[in-house]
């Protein structure tokens, strides 16, 4: 009785987007600081499973915690919103200019809560400096292979970087129209978390993820530079976000399903 078929999600989706690029400045900073800051909390997690127990899988398992916090909240990730908000602008509920609008601050937020807890971690993880940890290591390799790794590939290294960052939103969207399929709680969750944990475990690139590690990285002593991390892979990553995002997930489903979805519509608005 929980489930909801897919033409209703298909409105969903398109009035989450109209309503994401309605959203003030204001509320994009604030929900997409605390976004950055918890999807860094998990990451943080995972690896600290990872290195616990080493196995990958585990971090995976672990992982979408923080994907199902910031969904459940609703607050912000831009990654989630680039399936969206342009279903919303396809519909003519939403400007173009309102969602670069929400794309741009939302950035800016992750951006913000990202570095804030890289700090925090920082400090507690070290004792402010005075002791080792693991997954400050670990970050700092990361950090390293996410943007040199590439580089020294050439050509090659942009491909393989925008194809996984294709990859792993392509699941991300997914994770957000999937929790859409429930109307409980217990379901959402269910069902955001295979998708998430999907990406995770196969190492795809999320642009998200990427500005907590890769600048943590450079804070924490990695041997990379700003604009290798933006060229290299934020970039990169963002763009192929936004194709695996919008294609994949965005507009195949609004093509199969949006005829459906009107006639819903139409029928509610005639019972109303």
């Amino acid at each position: 009785m929980n489930y909801v078929k897919p033409q209703e999600v298909l409105e969903q989706m398109v009035q989450a987007g109209a309503g994401k690029t309605k959203l003030s400045v204001k509320d994009l900073l604030i929900r997409g600081f605390l976004g950055g800051a918890i999807l860094s909390f998990a990451t943080t997690l995972a690896f600290t499973a990872t290195i616990q127990t080493g196995l990958g899988i585990i971090g995976a398992l672990v992982f979408p915690v923080g994907f199902v916090i910031i969904v459940l909240l609703g607050l912000e990730l831009v990654t989630g919103s680039f399936a969206l908000a342009p279903l919303a602008v396809l519909e003519k509920r939403a400007t173009v200019g309102g969602m670069l609008k929400n794309f741009g601050w939302a950035i800016v937020g992750h951006l913000a809560g990202s570095l804030v807890y890289a700090a925090l971690f920082y400090a507690a993880a070290t004792n402010f400096g005075h002791s080792e940890h693991a997954v400050i290591t670990y970050i700092v390799k990361a950090a390293e292979t996410k943007t040199n790794g590439y580089s020294s590939l050439g050509f090659d290294g942009m491909i393989a970087v925008f194809a996984k960052a294709v990859l792993c939103n392509w699941m991300v969207t997914l994770g957000v129209v999937m929790a859409m399929t429930s109307s409980s709680t217990t379901g959402k969750i269910a069902a955001m978390w295979l998708p998430i944990l999907t990406f995770f475990a196969q190492g795809f690139e999320h642009a998200v993820v990427n500005m907590f590690v890769i600048p943590a990285g450079m804070m924490y002593g990695a041997h990379v530079t700003v604009s290798g991390w933006w060229l290299w892979n934020q970039l990169p990553v963002l763009l192929g976000n936004f194709v695996g995002g919008i294609l994949f997930t965005g507009i195949l489903l609004y093509i199969t399903h949006a005829k459906g979805g009107r006639t819903l519509a139409k029928q509610r608005s005639k019972a109303a």
